[in-house]
């Protein structure tokens, strides 16, 4: 990760980054950690992932209500107090992950500087390692489930809602400067006033931990104030910073401690007579000076060692020769008076400490027996009492250490004891001494798992950051679950409807197969059967389960030459084919018709064979055909009788008009022809209807006699005959003189 990413994550909590492992081990289905170091050499987006849920960024607004009030209320008043127009106000929060408490911070300090005449500018350095957090800080938009602990007020005055999330405020927006920085790797910012690290260094390991408070105490002003996440403490710091609200994690710096800051001496290139002459001549020593050389000779010689400790036992000041009452312990180093006082001196120590700042008055206790490395005895008497007039903004207090005699033997100690009390107080003292040895070691026991439960609250805090970050990602899960559940309904009902339209079409294509009489069957490119209409049982011997049989293995009824030769030609010009077959027999005639198998994409897929029964149509296209040679030979015959009609008329001398009534006589008879459905004519018909051509009216001309049917080869003759009869009988005959024609 420190090679692709360029960030160490060596100093991160041990615990904290296995599990932050083993959860993308688990998403990754990996078992081993070789196997998944290995994941993380072969995919460099894994290593992203990994990075990405090592940032844990777990935030909100106004996150512990009562800290960011006890800061408004505490610290905000001393950060603006006395700053005119022309001076800024500097406040870094590193670690701002998404932006939430650095517009939290925002949003006091705009309501502070609302109620100032003079406004001092105001410049809030938001940082992080986490590019994408940090895009999300500088759009300031957020949904309105991260915005529950902002009060309505707020929420109206600093919010503006825009769909269904919240921008903040441009006044507030404008104080926030967001820039990607590592408080580990890259240069600390300077001249803060406010450093507000708030659940970072619960993520870290000792080690990281004490390179980053020290990096805090530089980046501050004298006074400048560090706001901490309810988990974290600077104990082991104390030098560095004073509590002003411990429950809620609010320090100051302080101004009375002087780091040690080591600077590159380049004197190498320098003559020893040259190291004199750079060096201040000293003026000589006037009376003041003289007096305070003098004083401070005597104090160093005749008064009592002492230190100058703070509030919090914390020592800001040493004396000489305190060596043989206080001594460093194993370990870190530390200024904690009452972990550098030697054996026996703890516990009056401890119990005077308290009762002086309790109290504020002095307080002493005599006879205290201390002993040395070397078994040796000191007595002397312990005072503690406040330091007036120290310069210091914070309360101070003086410890004295007055021996009382020289240093005495064990021995000699004890002879002492009993020569100013009996053998009981001299047994008495015995156990005393016993008893504040064993309370001692259980006060060292009681610091010990004191240090041990905050390590482990820091961890279950971490832990608990680990699960909000689990379950603000099971949330968002849970809506694109939801989300996803809720088209999968829209989807589902949409097939439903799909699926009531397919069987409908199903039953409705079913249906069509049942009633319809036409032969269809459907094959893939290797004619195997897909489906069937009912009327092919009458062209192929086939059953209800022969689907997905090859049409090969059936036997069929029909004469079917050259079917395999169709079948590839369609598939290989797409185009239908179309002809006539006939089964064995000969007795029934079908239209065979070859067409193409498409699927959505156009594509053959297979045939559709259709089988027509065309054998009535075969009938009619026959007797069609005779009908039309009879029609085309009495063409030829009426044709031959009118040339024979007009030779004959014309021929003797007749007129036109003649020759018209005869072709009139001859029409009406091929009318009579025409409208008969049968072989034969009624004579009486025939008689009828050339009488009435003539003028014999209704009642005028009588017919009687039995039905005399004629064929139809003879009616043509007998209507001609009739015919000239009948003209006969009305222009020369009887008829026409009146009479009656037989």
């Amino acid at each position: 990760m420190r090679n692709q990413i360029g960030h160490d994550f060596s100093g991160y909590k041990t615990k904290t980054f296995v599990r932050r492992v083993q959860r993308r081990m688990q998403v990754t289905q990996i078992e081993s950690i070789q196997g998944y170091v290995e994941l993380l050499r072969q995919q460099p987006q894994e290593v992203g992932a990994l990075f990405r849920d090592l940032l844990i960024n777990v935030t909100n607004f106004f996150r512990d209500r009562e800290a960011f009030h006890s800061l408004a209320e505490t610290v905000l008043p001393k950060l603006f107090g006395g700053r005119g127009a022309d001076e800024t106000v500097r406040i870094w929060v590193p670690g701002c992950a998404t932006g939430e408490e650095v517009f939290s911070i925002a949003i006091l300090v705009r309501e502070h500087i609302d109620r100032l005449s003079a406004v001092p500018r105001v410049q809030i350095f938001a940082t992080d390692i986490d590019e994408r957090a940090l895009a999300v800080a500088r759009a300031a938009r957020y949904p309105e489930a991260l915005l529950g602990d902002v009060s309505p007020e707020r929420r109206s005055r600093f919010f503006i809602a825009d769909g269904g999330s919240f921008v903040v405020a441009k006044d507030v927006r404008e104080l926030c400067i967001f820039s990607p920085h590592s408080v580990i790797r890259d240069p600390p910012f300077s001249r803060i006033d406010l450093v507000s690290c708030r659940n970072l260094l619960i993520y870290f390991g000792g080690d990281v931990q004490t390179q980053v408070i020290p990096i805090f105490h530089y980046a501050l002003k004298p006074d400048g104030h560090l706001f901490l996440g309810s988990a974290e403490n600077v104990s082991q710091f104390g030098d560095l910073f004073a509590p002003i609200d411990k429950q809620h994690r609010i320090f100051r710096r302080r101004s009375d401690i002087v780091p040690n800051v080591r600077l590159p001496i380049m004197l190498n290139g320098l003559r020893p007579g040259h190291i004199a002459e750079l060096a201040p001549r000293r003026s000589p020593l006037g009376g003041m000076g003289l007096r305070q050389v003098v004083d401070h000779q005597v104090i160093e010689r005749f008064s009592p060692p002492h230190v100058v400790v703070n509030q919090d036992g914390d020592v800001v000041y040493y004396s000489t020769r305190t060596g043989k009452y206080l001594e460093a312990p194993g370990g870190s180093p530390t200024r904690q008076l009452l972990a550098n006082a030697r054996k026996g001196l703890k516990l009056d120590l401890r119990t005077l400490f308290r009762e002086a700042v309790e109290s504020g008055r002095s307080s002493s206790r005599e006879g205290i027996a201390v002993e040395n490395e070397d078994g040796r005895v000191q007595v002397l008497d312990l005072t503690i009492e406040p330091l007036t007039d120290g310069g210091s903004s914070e309360p101070l207090f003086l410890v004295l250490f007055t021996d009382q005699g020289p240093v005495l033997s064990r021995e000699e100690a004890l002879l002492r004891a009993s020569e100013h009390g009996d053998g009981s107080a001299l047994h008495a003292e015995r156990e005393l001494r016993e008893t504040r040895d064993r309370l001692q070691s259980m006060i060292e026991e009681y610091e010990t798992a004191l240090e041990e439960l905050k390590s482990s609250n820091e961890e279950l805090v971490s832990v608990n950051e680990e699960m909000q970050s689990t379950n603000e990602e099971l949330e968002a899960s849970k809506e694109e679950l939801q989300s996803v559940n809720e088209e999968l309904h829209t989807v589902n009902g949409e097939l439903n409807t799909k699926i009531d339209q397919l069987d409908r079409s199903n039953n409705d294509l079913l249906n069509l197969f049942e009633s319809t009489d036409v032969t269809t069957v459907f094959f893939d490119k290797n004619l195997v059967i897909r489906s069937f209409t009912p009327a092919v049982s009458h062209v192929f011997n086939i059953l209800p389960s022969d689907r997905g049989r090859p049409i090969t293995d059936l036997s069929s009824r029909l004469n079917l030459p050259g079917f395999s030769d169709d079948i590839a030609k369609v598939f290989a010009d797409h185009g239908p084919i179309e002809r006539r077959v006939e089964n064995t027999e000969g007795t029934e005639h079908y239209l065979a018709r070859l067409g193409p198998y498409r699927d959505g994409d156009h594509k053959t897929e297979g045939v559709v064979v259709t089988f027509v029964n065309v054998t009535s149509l075969t009938r009619s296209e026959a007797r069609q055909r005779v009908l039309i040679a009879e029609l085309q030979h009495r063409t030829r015959n009426l044709l031959t009788v009118v040339q024979s009609i007009g030779r004959q008329t014309l021929g003797k001398g007749g007129t036109y008009a003649d020759f018209t009534t005869r072709l009139a006589a001859l029409s009406r008879v091929q009318g009579l022809i025409g409208d008969t459905t049968y072989d034969t004519i009624n004579l009486g018909d025939l008689v009828r209807l050339e009488l009435q051509a003539v003028g014999a009216a209704e009642g005028k001309a009588t017919i009687t006699g039995a039905t005399v049917p004629l064929s139809l080869d003879l009616v043509q003759t007998m209507g001609l005959a009739l015919h000239e009869l009948a003209t006969n009988a009305v222009k020369h005959g009887a008829r026409h003189k009146g009479g009656t024609v037989p």
